[in-house]
């Protein structure tokens, strides 16, 4: 699970960053960077939430 965390983490630092850019620069590209970290990020916390389930049985 820390693992999972970790990539959480580093996805969460990808989507923030794009999510700036396109925010205080304008930066279109960067919005599209940000929509698709969004989405990779939905899955892992979907993923988290099953193990942390699993886990506490």
């Amino acid at each position: 699970m820390k693992e999972l965390i970790e990539k959480i983490n580093a996805e969460v630092a990808v989507f923030q960053a794009n999510a700036e850019a396109q925010l205080v620069k304008g930066n279109k590209a960067a919005g599209t960077r940000a929509r698709k970290s969004s989405v990779v990020l939905g899955k892992l916390l979907k993923q988290f939430r099953e193990e942390s389930v699993a886990a506490t049985k």
